[in-house]
């Protein structure tokens, strides 16, 4: 599962329609409808919120606007809690410079177009978190 912490505009077709995808299953997984994935470590900073059904529908509204400016039909009618996200959720400098390393790598080989988009730019954070000074995340699977 890979709930991306960068903002929604710098990943690719593919990391973006994967991201809704699996944003839906952590929503069924907080939400108690499904038994797979329950102990899955990137749960753990919308679990950290005071309503986690909340941050994961806010999480989810970013990725349809930005499927929204792209002409692409994610269903909203998905979210259960829908929201605008606001910076509700922390994430680490050091974590989305590992993502970053990473979507770069992934982008490289199967999206070199946008690979040369994000060339030179610098990342930025899905609108749900706020970047504080740290290394890479605890949850983050190496």
């Amino acid at each position: 599962m890979r709930l991306w912490s960068l903002h929604p505009s710098q990943l690719d077709r593919a990391a973006l329609v994967a991201c809704w995808r699996e944003a839906l299953l952590a929503q069924a997984v907080l939400a108690g409808r499904t038994r797979g994935y329950t102990r899955h470590p990137q749960l753990d900073r919308f679990r950290a919120g005071d309503d986690s059904a909340a941050l994961i529908g806010k999480y989810l509204t970013a990725l349809a606007t930005e499927a929204d400016a792209r002409g692409y039909r994610f269903d909203r009618g998905r979210i259960d809690v829908p929201g605008e996200p606001a910076g509700d959720l922390t994430v680490t400098s050091g974590q989305v410079a590992h993502e970053w390393a990473h979507l770069a790598a992934k982008l490289a080989v199967r999206s070199p177009d946008d690979a040369r988009r994000l060339a030179g730019s610098a990342p930025q954070p899905h609108p749900l978190f706020t970047v504080v000074e740290g290394g890479v995340e605890t949850w983050e699977r190496a």
